[in-house]
């Protein structure tokens, strides 16, 4: 069984079982979360799909890990200018592991 789950602006593909990194949210490490929003279910051929989220399905998670991902180099530069400017971003990730897909 799997299902498409949209968090973060993103959608992921997730099975029990799996671990996942998604987008960083509020959340103590250990704590058992709920993802409501979940556009498609499937087993097998049988597959459910939501217009846009399905009802009465979610997906049950625990909270492993905070982090933050590899820097991203941002170099900016205009030739023969003078200009350039260097600049780094690490985002932010909550590291999940998939208990279940209720409903």
């Amino acid at each position: 069984m799997y299902a498409v789950i949209k968090s973060g602006g993103k959608q992921y593909r997730v099975a029990p079982g799996e671990k996942l990194r998604v987008e960083q949210f509020p959340a103590d490490v250990g704590a058992e979360v709920n993802l409501s929003e979940v556009l498609l279910v499937g087993e097998g051929s049988n597959v459910r799909l939501g217009q846009p989220m399905l009802a009465g399905v979610s997906v049950r998670a625990t909270v492993l890990a905070h982090g933050r991902g590899e820097k991203v180099q941002i170099f900016k530069m205009r030739r023969r200018k003078n200009y350039h400017r260097n600049q780094g971003h690490r985002q932010g990730y909550t590291e999940l592991q998939i208990d279940g897909i209720v409903g």
